[in-house]
């Protein structure tokens, strides 16, 4: 996919590698770091235009790595890490993860991603975050990829069956929660969220975190 990139693209998808050879130096290898990078814009390929390639597979790239690290027990894990996954990413996991961040005060980790990605966030979704004062303006829906899965403590699932691998030691949960892409009007949006955020403060709660005023 990189070699399908025009030259402007590449150049900054190059800088992109520069950026994570720096931050991960002494870490990763920086044939490690290339590799990540080049799977990353090819699991992105398709859904955003090329302008945006760089910075997201910059983004996507260096999640992965540092979820790698922590797997692996090279980076240091000084917080609990909670990975949601749905089907498109751009819905229920999306809102989880905000919500974690907003209710735990940033105590808890927290990645998510989708077992068939779509292109953009549900724009419907962001402005009943945007209510509660969540901003996903730069939230990009991701797929799946092991080592989140494998650097995550707690993996909730929301209706990806059974998409997300199992591995020993971690709290696994399956929320049966409505996908906002079905809704018919923004009330079920704003009510899917509610679900969510009962049940995000629960687990919160459950794994001895102090909810955020």
């Amino acid at each position: 996919m990189t070699d399908m990139l025009d030259p402007v693209t590449r150049n900054h998808v190059e800088k992109a590698a520069e950026a994570l050879e720096d931050e991960f130096a002494g870490t990763f290898s920086r044939e490690t770091i290339g590799r990540f990078l080049a799977e990353s814009v090819d699991l992105l390929d398709g859904s955003k235009i090329n302008v945006f390639v760089p910075v997201l597979a910059h983004r996507f790239a260096r999640e992965r790595l540092r979820a790698l690290g922590q797997a692996e027990g090279l980076v240091t894990k000084d917080q609990p890490e909670v990975l949601f996954v749905c089907v498109q990413n751009a819905g229920r996991s999306q809102i989880a993860a905000g919500l974690v961040t907003l209710r735990s005060g940033g105590l808890v980790g927290v990645r998510s991603a989708g077992s068939d990605p779509a292109e953009v966030v549900n724009p419907l979704v962001a402005e009943s975050m945007a209510e509660l004062g969540v901003d996903l303006a730069e939230a990009f829906p991701k797929p799946l990829t092991d080592e989140v899965v494998r650097a995550a403590d707690v993996v909730v699932t929301m209706g990806c069956g059974d998409a997300c691998p199992l591995y020993p030691g971690k709290r696994y949960e399956d929320w049966d929660v409505s996908d906002p892409a079905a809704a018919v009007s923004y009330e079920e949006v704003r009510a899917i969220r509610d679900d969510i955020d009962l049940r995000v403060q629960r687990l919160l709660t459950e794994l001895g975190i102090p909810l955020a005023s």
